[in-house]
């Protein structure tokens, strides 16, 4: 398991501001390049992800080892890896096996009650009617042609009173990307159509869920991705002096007396998703 997923999994704001060798910016980690993706999970925390101290995927979204979650588009598992490490039942879905293998070892390591495992399409779940009462589906929406008959599915397979986490990249970050990045970006597979905040949320609305946050986060990744198409590294290696120096720069502005403050207040005018969590009435 990678250092990342082991924060994720189970360190709280407090550890991992106590393990000055791996925050990028402090002097025991000079001599090695800055940790973007170490970074962008602490940013999450203050975000309102992985929240270990009162077991909150997101604020909003509890979870307890009664649950049963169910991420489509899992990737390769580290959101459901926090969900069982709890000990909640989790059910994984994504279309590439070779992502799921992944979730799997990464599942395999915590306590989950049960953990079960399809390759599947989002708009044909091989689950039936009002399985989970946690329901995750993060940057997934962006992707596919029918974003209605994926809802009609989630909706089905939720239980009433369910809760659902949804995330998809927000406007702004996207006509920024548009600027700097390669057309592909915006052809599928990958990202096939923009969501406009207020789209974003009749969309949810018009499946039948009621929308009860919707929050901005990741400022911080807006600006790095920009950055990244300008160097353009290795994305299994992505050192370079320039996201170093961002990554650093962040680092410095978060540790100020007013950086958190100002995080959030970037978060809203420029964020790399917009999140909605939503209730099954």
């Amino acid at each position: 398991m990678s250092e990342l997923s082991k924060r994720m999994l189970g360190m709280s704001d407090a550890d991992f501001l106590s393990s000055p060798s791996n925050i990028p910016g402090s002097e025991a980690s000079e001599p090695k390049p800055p940790d973007s993706n170490l970074l962008g999970l602490y940013d999450s925390l203050l975000s309102g992800w992985f929240q270990n101290d009162t077991g909150e995927l997101f604020r909003g979204i509890p979870i307890v080892p009664d649950d049963v979650v169910l991420d489509v588009g899992c990737g390769e598992g580290g959101v459901l890896a926090f969900c069982a490490r709890l000990g909640a039942h989790v059910i994984a879905i994504d279309m590439h096996e070779g992502t799921l293998d992944v979730a799997r070892r990464c599942i395999s390591e915590t306590p989950a009650r049960q953990a079960d495992f399809y390759c599947a399409s989002a708009d044909s779940l091989p689950v039936p009617d009002g399985t989970a009462n946690r329901i995750i589906c993060t940057e997934v929406l962006e992707h596919v042609e029918d974003p209605a008959a994926v809802l009609r599915e989630l909706v089905r397979v939720g239980q009433s009173g369910a809760l659902y986490l949804f995330s998809v990249p927000d406007p702004l970050s996207e006509n920024l990307l548009k600027k700097v990045g390669p057309t592909s970006y915006f052809q599928s597979p990958n990202h096939v159509r923009v969501f406009e905040r207020s789209s974003f949320a009749k969309t949810i609305s018009d499946a039948g869920l009621e929308v009860v946050s919707h929050t901005m986060t990741g400022f911080f990744w807006s600006i790095w991705w920009a950055l990244y198409w300008g160097c353009k590294p290795d994305l299994s290696h992505p050192y370079h002096p320039v996201l170093d120096h961002w990554t650093m720069a962040w680092r410095a502005l978060l540790d100020t007396d007013m950086g958190i403050a100002l995080k959030h207040k970037l978060d809203e005018f420029m964020p790399k998703s917009q999140i909605i969590v939503a209730r099954k009435r």
